[in-house]
This record gives C-alpha cells, structure tokens and sequence, in this order.
C-alpha cells in the first residue's frame, strides 16, 4: 500500500524472552525500541536489548504491565509511534487496544473488536457455527443452572466439560462424567471463573476422549484477506497448560484431506471477523480425526518459533508489514498460493523450559548460579537469563524457549535430545529433565499421544540435574567477576531511563 506509515520506534509492551524476540527483529528491520520493565525487573534482561527503557511500575503487574494508563503514557514520552503487546499481559485486552487507536499509537495486533469477539468463547462459538466451523456439540451459549446443565448434558450424553466463558490455562474448567458429578462441579466451576476472571459465566460442551490440541497459524491483512502458515501439535499439557510443542502434527501426518479441511476452517474462521495481524485457530481433534473449533487467540503464540522454523516466515515482521498497512509478506502468499496446500519443510519441536519442579510442576523461581546454553545447527533458544539473575516470583515461571529443528521428527527428536543434554541450569529446578525422559518414552516416539499424556505415561525422571562440583567452583569465579562494574550492567538501567529520557526531549 502507497503511503503506508512506517514504524520508526516501537514500544514492547511486555517483559522476558518475548521482548527480547520482538525487539530483534525490530531491530533488523531498523525500528528503535522502547522497553519497559516493573521495579521487580531492574536486572532484567529485555531491558538491555532495547534502545531506551522505562521504569513504570511496582512489581505487581496491575501496577506495571498490565497498567494501560501508565504504559500509553510512556509511548508517548517516548515518542513510541506503535506498541507490539507480545503474549499474556495486556494482548488480548480490547480496551488497550482501544487506548493505542485514541491515542494515535500503532497497535500490533487485531482490532479491539476482533479482540472482544473472540474473547468470549460463548459468542465466538456461535460466531463460528453461523460461518459453517464445526465446533463442539453443547449448550448453545451461557448455561445458568445446575438443572440447565443436566438436561444439556443428557442430551448429548457423558462425559461432559464445564468451562469458563472468559476462560483460559484450564482454570474454571471441569470434567463431569456423571449426573451425580455436575452440582459440585458446576459450583466450583463458578468459583474458580469469577476468581480467575471476574465472570462466573459457564459453557457446557461435549467431553473429547482422548483429544489431541490442534491449531493452525493464520495471518490477515485487516481486508479479510487471511492466510494459513500450517498447524502445530499442543497435547502435550500439564493443567491444561503447554510444555512441548511441534510442527507439523505427528497425529495428523499423512491426513492430507483432514489437513486442507482444516486449514480451511482456520482461514475462514479468520476471515468472519477480518482478522488482522497474527492469531491461532485452536481445534480439538478426536481420535476418529474429526475436529472441532475450540477457540481463537488474537495475539502471537508462545509456541510461534515452530512456525516459523518450518516456514521460513518471521512473524513478528509479518505483524509489523500488517500494522503498517503492506500486507503480508512474499513467502507467505507463496506458502498459500496451490490449491493443494505445500507442505512444511522439515519437522521443528519447540520445549518451554520452567523454573519448576519437573515432577509436581510448582513454581521454583530462584538465582541462576550457573548456566550453560545449548548451541550448534538448527538450535534456537529464546531465553532471557544470565549467570547472576534471580527470576522472580511475581510473573510466569518460563525463562526459556528451546526450539529445535530437523528434516525428520526423528531427526528433530534427536536433535533435541543433544539441545537438552548441553542445557545445564545451576539455580532452580526446571523443567529440562522432564523434557529429556519426553524425547524416550515411546508413546511421545509414536506421534500419537493426546492431552492425557502426563497422566497416562507417569513420566520418570531418571537424569535429574546434579551439582557438579567442578562446574560449581567456576561458577562462583564467574559471579564474582559479574559483581564487578563493568559494561552495561543492572544499574546502568536508571542511566538509560534518564539520559535517553532527555536525549528524546531535544
């Protein structure tokens, strides 16, 4: 598009591995960038890979990231002239995006109206039965009643799942496998939601045995033209949550009609609300491979490193040629231009690294002693710590994205299994162990495991870390010479903020 406005400098509104991502490909692309960071993140490290940061808050994310007052403010003492939200925080928050479009600001993502459409489950069930998306068999919106829930679920028979509205991570969300089940769990159900989100509201589906999580990445320009970048498996949870991703779907290799069905459903799931930006089309596939539309997150994924390894396309540039008014890029019309879609090259497997417990999955926030990254072909690591940080506690456990790539799964898998083997983390407990007995255990091998899978294969942990002595002793040489004044170090922070500060004034 003639005239399209050019982002010069870009406020990350986010914190972590995923700031430190957004910002460099901004940074190839020759966009300065804002940072921001809580009083919790002085020694953080996306701070140190942007060109001005700016404190804007308590530790505390109401006070801090997910303050929209505080952050526009900061766009605009910075002159920031878009704001990329990254995941989590405030980029599925339709009133942020409303703030950046009052306030003259870019925002990188959806339309607050496509935010809000398909941030209710409820509605954007509804909206995809009406645009002809298959979706689960269940209530047809809220369902206000133990007794409205019985009869729903008598129709179409047990098991069934309870689960929030507004919901998200699996919280608010019940398996009810009996008539004598559902009054308990309909009232916890409740509970839970109106904690976790403010709204109490509850849908009632049809429970898929043995599902698998399923979902395909779409672009769209904001005209309603909408594009497929290919699907990713998911099912490999632990509450609801992901722990390792892939691209392409084991389960659903060699399905070529099951795949273009699919793909189809996504584009045209994005196209009933002209999406813009990037966005993920979620879908439950049962084992007879039928599938059904679960939900549409209007944002970036954390497991977008998948994507984008067996595609080539960079997404965060994408989102940005979007925001800007160009369209999306060469590669990916190319991707979309047969009838029969081309298939991803190669296999990629992306692995959250936590700081938790790898046997119960609590959250172990703590000082990283000592660190060891992996390295070598095809390895990316998105991560954001170093020798001498202490995570915190307030914000996600996820410290680290290990993505590898191959021309095979099994080539992927073991690629993997040497990436893990290199990653020594001396600090915390974290979810690296439970990663490498993952890449051994035969039914992961198989291709066909389902969400159930932890509970089903009671992962062992045979390999856990242990504390090399050796590796220790060079470790603490190492944090003595961190503790030094040298280079750009945590408190050359409280410089940034005040001298660019000024240098923006001039």
């Amino acid at each position: 598009m003639k005239n399209a406005p050019k982002i010069k400098r870009l406020l990350i509104a986010n914190r972590g591995e995923i700031a430190i991502r957004i910002a460099r490909t901004c940074r190839e692309l020759g966009i300065e960038t804002v940072g921001v960071f809580s009083e919790a993140d002085r020694a953080a490290l996306h701070i140190r890979m942007v060109d001005y940061a700016f404190c804007i808050g308590e530790e505390a994310p109401s006070e801090s990231y997910l303050n929209i007052p505080k952050i526009i403010a900061t766009a605009k003492k910075a002159k920031a002239d878009a704001i990329h939200p990254g995941y989590g925080f405030l980029s599925e928050n339709a009133e942020f995006s409303r703030a950046c479009k009052k306030n003259g600001i870019l925002f990188v993502g959806p339309t607050p109206e496509t935010i809000e459409a398909m941030g209710d489950k409820g509605r954007a069930k509804t909206l995809m039965k009406k645009t002809g998306v298959p979706t689960i068999p269940g209530s047809p919106g809220l369902v206000d009643s133990v007794q409205a829930s019985l009869q729903i679920a008598k129709e179409i028979g047990y098991p069934v799942l309870l689960k929030a509205v507004a919901g998200g991570g699996g919280r608010g969300m019940r398996k009810v496998d009996s008539e004598k089940e559902m009054a308990s769990a309909f009232e916890s159900a409740k509970r839970e939601a109106k904690g976790a989100f403010g709204n109490d509201g509850l849908l009632l589906e049809k429970y898929i045995v043995n599902p698998h999580h399923v979902e395909v990445q779409i672009l769209g320009d904001g005209t309603g033209n909408v594009y497929h970048l290919f699907e990713r498996e998911c099912s490999l949870q632990r509450r609801h949550q992901k722990l390792l991703e892939e691209a392409p779907s084991p389960f659903l290799k060699g399905e070529v009609k099951v795949l273009k069905q699919l793909y189809e459903a996504a584009v045209l799931s994005g196209k009933a609300v002209k999406y813009r930006g990037a966005g993920t089309v979620e879908f439950v596939v049962g084992e007879d491979k039928n599938f059904y539309f679960l939900e549409m997150n209007t944002r970036l994924q954390v497991e977008h490193p998948v994507t984008e390894m067996v595609t080539g396309v960079d997404l965060v540039r994408e989102m940005i040629r979007i925001a800007e008014g160009r369209g999306v890029g060469k590669l990916v019309k190319f991707l979309n231009s047969k009838p029969d879609p081309f298939k991803p090259f190669g296999h990629a497997i992306e692995f959250r690294i936590l700081a938790e417990d790898p046997v119960e999955f609590l959250p172990n926030p703590d000082l990283i002693e000592a660190v060891d990254f992996p390295a070598g072909p095809f390895t990316r690591n998105d991560h954001c710590i170093y020798e001498g940080y202490r995570i915190p506690s307030a914000y996600d456990s996820m410290f680290s994205k290990l993505t590898v790539w191959g021309e095979t799964r099994m080539q992927a898998i073991q690629r993997g299994r040497r990436a893990l083997s290199e990653y020594n983390v001396v600090g915390p407990k974290t979810t690296i162990p439970f990663h490498a007995e993952v890449l051994n255990n035969r039914t992961f091998l198989s291709g066909n495991y389902s969400t159930k899978f932890i509970e089903s294969e009671k992962i062992e942990l045979k390999n856990l870390p242990k504390e090399d002595p050796a590796f220790l002793a060079l470790s603490c040489e190492a944090l003595k010479e961190e503790e030094k004044p040298k280079g750009e170090n945590p408190s050359q922070n409280l410089w940034k903020e005040t001298s660019r500060t000024e240098a923006l004034r001039r």
